[in-house]
């Protein structure tokens, strides 16, 4: 197996045949960066022939991640090739769903949901996106210690998904559930928790199979569910496939802008001037929204799998290698994002980020995940709310889901 790193090992001298950089203690621990610093420096294709979840190929340029996402008829989505994460979940764990699928299978399904993300739909929510964000933020205390990814992210994000499913608003808590649970790899890394997961997954599926069957038996209405039981492409899908595609838009909708509305409180903590200039001018917050996503990227990578020999970077792969692009890698490459470290809403370049992934598998709700940061901020300055971090943040101990199980702020109120 490689050589288990920890937080405080030297990035700069380890040697590269040891490099893990899919071991979660990088990310429980937040000390990523130099890895991938070192990975972009002095080989942004790597392979890591020895890991817990096997060989792999780290993409880690900007320019290399793009280039493998532009070929998808080369490298693969599909969960009969192992998937999107870099853990290979096999027989009755390996779920279908429309990301992790070729074409045309993929454009068949995503163009079922893609309407429920389009122009007039994101500006139908847009009202009622600011109705519930001004209501909670109305509860929130001044002055007082609390959990911000418990009170704000969570519950922000897991009610916006509660109206796109139209589900039963007193189960909400299940979706938050539900989504820690599917999009935990090192859960599905080990077979005890993986069969914890499996059960957490019958359940759901169980659950929102109900309310598909009474979906069906009614005229279509707008929300996911809905959609989805009304179409040639989804209504008919197979049980594994119900699940793999139910877990996909719950992780998708919930656990993605939960993180970057906990890394965007974190950020403009760490990067104070950034948030003064939103007050001075709340005009900006569009172009802040972006860069906040660059800054957090909440989900870590995505994975590919190599089709036929080809070559990355002047690496060559072979037929059925594991690629995995480090979305949080790109989103730090100097080379397209000079000073990446630094939070800086005036950057120009911030909408070419790889948050939301590059070509035909780009996030179909990128733009509702922009609409609830961008009401989050301009609500808080109504408000004159000025987040403190009070306390080390806990994050995600996982190299997927890039995020927060915790952050413990003070809201002060700014002249």
């Amino acid at each position: 197996m490689a050589t288990q790193l920890r937080a405080g090992d030297p990035a700069d001298t380890t040697p590269l045949s040891a490099i893990d950089v899919s071991d979660p203690l990088l990310y429980a621990h937040d000390s990523w960066r130099p890895w991938f610093a070192r990975l972009r420096a002095e080989a942004p294709v790597h392979f890591q022939p020895n890991s817990p979840f096997g060989p792999y190929w780290s993409v880690c340029s900007h320019a290399d991640i793009q280039a493998v996402e532009a070929r998808p008829d080369i490298f693969s989505s599909s969960h009969e090739f192992g998937g999107i994460t870099i853990v290979d979940l096999m027989g009755e764990f390996n779920l279908p769903q429309f990301i992790a699928m070729d074409r045309p299978r993929h454009g068949e399904q995503r163009r079922v949901i893609t309407p429920s993300f389009g122009p007039s739909e994101i500006q139908r929510m847009a009202m009622e996106v600011r109705a519930r964000t001004a209501e909670l933020l109305d509860t929130l205390p001044y002055g007082e210690r609390f959990d911000w990814v418990e009170k704000v992210s969570i519950e922000l994000t897991t009610g916006m998904l509660a109206i796109l499913f139209d589900f039963p608003w007193a189960d909400r808590h299940l979706l938050t559930l539900w989504s820690d649970w599917g999009g935990d790899i090192e859960k599905a890394l080990n077979p005890e928790t993986n069969l914890v997961r499996h059960q957490h997954m019958l359940d759901m599926t169980h659950y929102l199979d109900r309310l598909m069957a009474e979906r069906k038996a009614l005229p279509p209405t707008a929300d996911l569910i809905s959609l989805m039981a009304h179409s040639d492409a989804m209504g008919d899908m197979p049980f594994q496939e119900r699940t793999g595609n139910y877990i996909l838009l719950i992780v998708g909708g919930n656990d993605t802008t939960r993180n970057s509305m906990s890394g965007a409180a974190h950020a403009f903590h760490q990067y104070p001037g950034e948030w003064a200039k939103l007050i001075a001018d709340p005009a900006r917050i569009p172009a802040a929204v972006p860069e906040i996503i660059r800054w957090q990227t909440p989900l870590a990578h995505m994975r590919r799998t190599c089709l036929e020999d080809t070559e990355v970077g002047g690496k060559a792969m072979k037929k059925g290698d594991k690629v995995v692009l480090w979305y949080i890698s790109g989103n730090r490459d100097e080379s397209v994002f000079p000073d990446a470290e630094r939070l800086d809403i005036d950057r120009p370049n911030a909408r070419r980020h790889l948050a939301f992934g590059f070509g035909v598998h780009r996030c179909v709700g990128a733009r509702l995940a922009e609409l609830q940061l961008q009401v989050l901020f301009e609500e808080m300055l109504k408000r004159k709310m000025t987040v403190r971090v009070v306390g080390e943040p806990d994050y995600v101990p996982q190299s997927f889901v890039h995020g927060y199980r915790k952050l413990p702020v003070v809201i002060d109120r700014h002249g």
